[in-house]
């Protein structure tokens, strides 16, 4: 081997040795970059959101840190005990074909995965909902969907909802959960978003009734249950009836109604 040679091969192994270097350090700061810590203090309600999978992390804070418009809702109260109002609102699918089978609305929903569903509440709404973390009081939703009405120009945007759950006592010694959501908006249509100073009131409220149906629609089923718990029954076995696990749930939910103090808990398998 000439000197040459020797030389041109030393050189290219401290090139490689100086790409591996700087590459080692680097990798820390672009790791650092790309973490993103999000706050926990949301319109006054802290979250657990240190527990976000950190590959959702940077998606939600992208979306809080650039919204078009947040809205704070509630506390909404449901008349059911927790349990039963944890299985509802975690299942869009039983929640929307109870409300249809009673007529109290003309929402659809379907599940497209794990903890992905797809919904429209019928009235120019629909969207992906993806559960982001859960635990016993929170919820943390990423949500994408459209908007159209006669009222304002067709919508689409990202969103993130935080949900806080707390059980309570009513004043009949009754179980409720009273429910607080707060939502960061993003609209993807410049000309929307360039005049919401203008729209903010009409945006605002119509994004805080949107996201609000979820929940009220579990309130409302919880309110047919209470008051005609022989009518939901029926509706939940009727031809063709909900998945078995769905029926025992009705059965054994509406049995307790009366006294709910003296039956287990309502199963809450995670769907």
């Amino acid at each position: 081997m000439t000197a040459r040679r020797k030389l041109l091969r030393g050189s290219g192994s401290i090139s490689w040795v100086f790409l591996l270097g700087l590459t080692a350090a680097c990798l820390p700061r672009l790791a650092q970059a790309e973490t993103c810590v999000l706050a926990s203090q949301h319109a006054g309600v802290t979250f657990p959101v240190e527990k976000v999978d950190p590959g959702w992390a940077c998606r939600l804070q992208f979306i809080i840190d650039n919204y078009t418009t947040a809205n704070k809702v509630g506390p909404i109260r449901a008349a059911m005990p927790e349990s039963m109002y944890r299985y509802l609102l975690d299942r869009p699918p039983l929640a929307a074909g109870v409300m249809n089978r009673l007529d109290l609305g003309l929402y659809k929903a379907e599940r497209r995965g794990q903890d992905r569903f797809w919904g429209n509440d019928g009235e120019g709404t629909e969207g992906i909902v993806e559960l982001v973390y859960q635990d016993r009081t929170s919820r943390i939703y990423y949500l994408e969907g459209s908007h159209h009405s006669r009222l304002l120009p067709n919508m689409t945007g990202k969103a993130v909802l935080l949900l806080r759950m707390t059980p309570v006592k009513q004043a009949n010694g009754a179980e409720a959960m009273d429910s607080t959501m707060v939502s960061y908006v993003k609209l993807n249509n410049r000309i929307v978003a360039g005049l919401l100073s203008l729209l903010r009131p009409l945006i605002g409220g119509t994004v805080s009734r949107k996201l609000a149906k979820g929940v009220e629609a579990v309130n409302r089923v919880g309110m047919e249950m209470r008051d005609h718990p022989e009518r939901v029954l029926f509706e939940a076995t009727d031809p063709p009836p909900f998945p078995e696990e769905d029926v025992a749930f009705f059965t054994k939910a509406l049995e307790c109604r009366p006294h709910p103090n003296l039956c287990g808990q309502p199963t809450t398998t995670t769907p």
